[in-house]
């Protein structure tokens, strides 16, 4: 049978005992370890790998002997509850000696839980599993989690005291990361928030998300959104000493700029525009956007753009302008812009 939606997701935190086994594959490994990891631990929970309730089959050793998932799902343990048997990266070349396993299971037999690659309509494996009655597949793509799921992860990690504005930045955040770096973070923000029983909100999520490039250019970004022209020449003067390239700066103000410009555009006003932002923003940063966005109007953000895209072409010209120079000058002039009422 297959697995879809929100049974798939209820299914590989709260697995039925009694089913034969599970094929969970998909495109992106990381995506398809994390659920296996959380299956299995529902299945047989945190001791049952010390317990020997968990058996571990390679790949080749199963092709070179094909009893071996027979044999392993029918062992009796020296402890007592659910055991799995693990099959990881098989192949459509397993598919034999896997129909075997399924075939011969019977109640009280481990459960046999099965991890594969992308696997097409026409794969002897998706036929083996999709059409069994006591069995299930479940195919994982790159869709970002559900609330449920991302309401399970945090509750999994002891964060509990959750403000609404926090739980947008996590939706958000859940959609900017992939799923193991997203596991990561919260962890990180449960760690952060240890012993801390105020309500956890955007200050605490904007101190634990991951450092990027990008975050190295907010400042001189924001300088000159706002109008702080005094600011541009010293964060310009440290931007060059990271080595920072001209253009790469020139593209992430083109970027911010169209950003303000699409959320001051919006029909329904700023505040639907930086909702429909792509990647999300989150945080101490959406509210600081949605200020300069309201600062700025349409107008004036359409000169803002005009600008940068003048000052871009300079820098992929054969101008002999020093290319940082040009760069900052377009600031500088963008800041002034700010500052006009």
């Amino acid at each position: 049978m297959k697995l879809t939606g929100t049974a798939a997701t209820r299914f590989l935190s709260r697995p039925e005992p009694d089913r034969a086994g599970i094929l969970i594959y998909g495109p992106d490994a990381m995506r398809v370890a994390l659920r296996r990891q959380e299956l299995v631990a529902a299945l047989i929970g945190p001791n049952g790998e010390s317990e020997m309730r968990l058996t571990r089959i390679a790949a080749g050793d199963l092709r070179r002997d094909a009893t071996l998932a027979v044999d392993a799902m029918r062992e009796q343990g020296f402890f007592p509850g659910p055991r799995v048997v693990l099959v990881e990266d098989a192949t459509d070349t397993l598919a034999r000696p896997l129909s075997a396993a399924l075939d011969g299971w019977e109640k009280g037999d481990a459960m046999l839980v099965v991890t594969a690659g992308n696997l097409g309509k026409g794969s002897a494996l998706r036929k083996l599993f999709e059409p069994h009655p006591n069995a299930y597949a479940c195919a994982i793509y790159d869709d970002p989690p559900g609330r449920d799921e991302i309401e399970r992860i945090l509750a999994d990690s002891g964060l509990k005291n959750i403000s609404a504005a926090a739980m947008e930045d996590i939706i958000a955040l859940s959609r900017m990361l992939d799923p193991g770096d997203f596991r990561q973070t919260v962890e990180k923000i449960a760690l952060y928030k240890l012993g801390d029983d105020t309500p956890l909100g955007s200050d605490d999520i904007a101190a634990c998300v991951p450092a990027t490039i990008e975050a190295e250019l907010d400042d001189v970004l924001h300088a000159a959104a706002e109008g702080r022209t005094d600011q541009i020449g010293p964060l310009m003067r440290r931007l060059e000493g990271q080595g920072i390239n001209p253009v790469t700066l020139s593209i992430a103000a083109m970027r911010h700029f169209r950003a303000l410009h699409v959320v001051a555009a919006a029909p329904g006003g700023p505040s639907e525009g930086i909702a429909r932002l792509r990647p999300p923003v989150f945080g101490p940063r959406r509210d600081r956007m949605l200020r300069q966005a309201q600062r700025w109007g349409v107008h004036r953000l359409e000169s803002a753009l005009q600008a940068l895209t003048d000052a871009d072409l300079t820098l992929r010209s054969a101008s002999r302008a020093p290319a940082m120079a040009v760069i900052e000058r377009a600031l500088l002039r963008l800041a002034a812009l700010a500052d006009r009422r």
